[in-house]
């Protein structure tokens, strides 16, 4: 039989580690929102994805999230005219990284929301277990 204290630890904490893996990606995505290509007509930096599957931990028994892929964002690239631009093709335009820069924060606000739950049921199963170990040094 599992601790329920422990399990919920184990628990959040692969919760903070997912989200911290989606704070990665979020933030490659906003670093590169500008970043083009090389050559006239070659693709700009392509927006990351990343999506979460539940895995369980044998040895405990839980259910845990786990990272199931970071995958490439298929959304097509933004055309904008800069014909002074290294990458722009012979009419001037420019392929654009598909990300949109509102989403990407959006996706941040809520990223850090899910870590701060996560990390509030860490600290306070810790809580709990040393009210509970006070309680029986009494």
């Amino acid at each position: 039989m599992n601790d329920a204290l422990q399990a919920s630890l184990k628990i959040a904490s692969s919760g903070m580690e997912v989200q911290s893996t989606r704070l990665r990606v979020i933030s490659e995505n906003v670093a590169n929102a500008e970043s083009t290509g090389q050559t006239p007509g070659a693709d700009p930096y392509t927006r990351k994805t990343i999506s979460f599957d539940n895995e369980m931990d044998r040895a405990s028994g839980i259910q845990t999230v786990r990272v199931k892929r970071i995958g490439l964002d298929d959304q097509p690239f933004k055309m904008e005219l800069d014909a002074g631009n290294p990458a722009a093709d012979e009419k001037g335009f420019v392929k654009m990284p598909n990300v949109n820069l509102l989403v990407e924060l959006a996706d941040m606000r809520e990223a850090n929301r899910s870590y701060e739950a996560n990390l509030q049921v860490v600290k306070q199963s810790g809580d709990l277990t040393s009210m509970t170990i006070g309680l029986l040094k009494d």
